[in-house]
């Protein structure tokens, strides 16, 4: 049973990234802030959850969540900053553009930095231990999912539809076969030698 959040603050904000790991596409946060005694039947981790049951419960998310935020980090601020520090970037655009000032923040994760002054707290697996950061998760999947599908029909060849831009056998031989694209992360090799042509 994942308990609502971790500090007593009414405005805690979880937050949460989707697509760290990819060779292509963006990374996606979400901060969600949940209001009191909400029940979400089934709400978890989003790699726990079918996608038809992510998208179910991003409906009910966007619907009764007190505010929500999604923001994206290209590929090229990537490679610019590196992973780590543009999914810290993205967590801080959603939690900026929160129509509600959080008051706590908890975090999926090991790793973040200061958000002004409010106080954080990163919480390992804290997806699979809080609602508001499964919230999060739901978030930042889905609406990354979604961006994955849009770029597919332009570049169908890498199967971003199904992989979503992951380092599967499948997309690294498109990508020794048909090389890189502008999608495509410069600073992330999936275990092979590689010519990036930008």
């Amino acid at each position: 049973m994942l308990r609502r959040c971790f500090s007593d603050k009414f405005f805690e904000a979880g937050t949460d990234e989707a697509g760290r790991g990819a060779l292509a596409g963006p990374v996606v946060a979400a901060a969600v802030i949940l209001p009191p005694r909400l029940h979400f039947p089934g709400l978890n981790d989003s790699k726990q959850l079918t996608e038809k049951k992510r998208y179910e419960l991003r409906e009910i998310i966007i619907r009764k969540a007190l505010a929500w935020r999604v923001a994206f980090v290209s590929q090229y601020v990537i490679d610019r900053i590196n992973i780590l520090n543009a999914s810290i970037l993205a967590m801080h655009q959603a939690l900026r553009f929160l129509p509600v000032k959080p008051e706590f923040i908890v975090v999926d994760g090991n790793r973040f930095k200061p958000f002004g002054d409010i106080p954080h707290q990163t919480v390992i697996d804290g997806d699979s231990k809080y609602l508001n950061i499964a919230a999060a998760s739901v978030l930042a999947k889905t609406f990354r999912d979604d961006f994955m599908r849009v770029i597919h029909r332009r570049y169908p060849q890498y199967d971003w539809h199904n992989n979503k831009g992951y380092a599967t056998p499948g997309h690294k031989k498109a990508i020794l076969a048909y090389g890189t694209t502008r999608y495509h992360r410069k600073s992330f090799h999936p275990n092979m030698q590689l010519e990036f042509d930008f």
